[in-house]
């Protein structure tokens, strides 16, 4: 029989800088084939690169702003009731939507070609703090389909 999965989030440790563990979440969604340094170089050049723009405000709360920003509330998910397929909006939990948040502000920021990364993940968290820029357009969009599908609310068991 197959092993069972096991979440290694007790394993998650904060960052060094900030000692925040979504800091420390963020940098390893960030992180590629393992490259750990580099995801920190990356963020905390970003960090001082917005603090440096934005005169007077503190990284970390404009962090945490940034991302409950494009946190979504509800999304749709697809339910089968007798031969038909159906969008179906459902709440989303917590870890979902910090998960989603991550991936949409990374998405956007890797989208933005021709600059360097640190450059590109500070517009994005500028952005998003703004509600703008990719990931906000992702979550509004997540809530326009979810309100476009209410009527199949009732499905959702």
């Amino acid at each position: 029989m197959a092993k069972k999965f096991e979440s290694t989030e007790r394993f998650l440790k904060p960052d060094s800088k900030y000692h925040s563990m979504l800091v420390g979440k963020f940098i390893n969604c960030l992180m590629k084939r393992g490259k750990k340094s580099i995801a920190e170089g990356i963020f905390y050049r970003a960090a001082s690169l917005i603090e440096e723009r934005n005169q007077g405000t503190e990284f970390l709360k404009f962090f945490e702003t940034a991302i409950a920003n494009v946190r979504p509330a509800v999304e749709v998910r697809s339910r089968r009731v007798g031969g038909a397929n159906y969008q179906v909006p459902v709440q989303v939990s917590p870890k979902r939507q910090m998960a989603l948040a991550f991936r949409w502000l990374l998405e956007g920021a890797r989208g933005r070609k021709g600059k360097p990364m640190h450059i590109r993940l500070a517009d994005e968290l500028g952005d998003a703090f703004k509600h703008e820029g990719h990931a906000a357009t992702q979550r509004e969009n997540t809530h326009r389909m979810a309100e476009a599908n209410k009527a199949f609310a009732h499905y959702a068991w």
